[in-house]
């Protein structure tokens, strides 16, 4: 399943990007990865995320990972901010190969 995710960043991508990347074990321990993540143009605090879930138990598994939760809000995430639309599973990606 494919969410998108919206978030306000307080520290910045940079910060919240280095979070990401010291957590790969984390991403495949819950059963999902991140396909794409990164601000608005003109404004660094306005994260956007598509992330792809195994099922619904890895992005629960995710949601309540108080360890990664915290992680989060240290990298600068305002969790309270988040805002998570489930995608179609009508979609597709990476068009023409």
């Amino acid at each position: 399943m494919i969410m998108k995710m919206s978030v306000d960043l307080s520290k910045g991508f940079a910060t919240w990007k280095a979070m990401v990347h010291s957590n790969p074990q984390k991403m495949k321990e819950h059963g999902f990865r991140i396909i794409f993540a990164g601000t608005e143009a003109d404004d660094d605090s306005k994260l956007h995320v598509i992330i792809e879930f195994e099922s619904p138990e890895s992005l629960q598994a995710f949601q309540n990972d108080a360890e990664l939760t915290q992680a989060r809000i240290d990298a600068g995430a305002d969790v309270e901010s988040a805002v998570a639309t489930p995608m179609s599973g009508e979609s597709f990606s990476n068009f023409p190969d």
